[in-house]
């Protein structure tokens, strides 16, 4: 059972930047999701596009 929960728990971690992308609404939130499904499983990879989903959403108003 404890090893089922650390699973789930691992996987709701791996796809973190592109819930975050999804509820930011980033511009280029296809490629977050692609960086994250590709290159998420290296380290650097998931890193990568954490900070990209954490930048560039700001707008201009006028």
């Amino acid at each position: 059972m404890e090893i089922m929960l650390l699973i789930i728990i691992a996987g709701i971690g791996y796809f973190v930047p592109s819930v975050v992308a999804l509820v930011r609404d980033h511009p280029s939130k296809g490629a977050i999701i692609a960086l994250n499904i590709l290159l998420g499983w290296t380290f650097l990879g998931w890193i990568g596009a954490l900070v990209w989903s954490l930048t560039g959403t700001r707008r201009e108003t006028s």
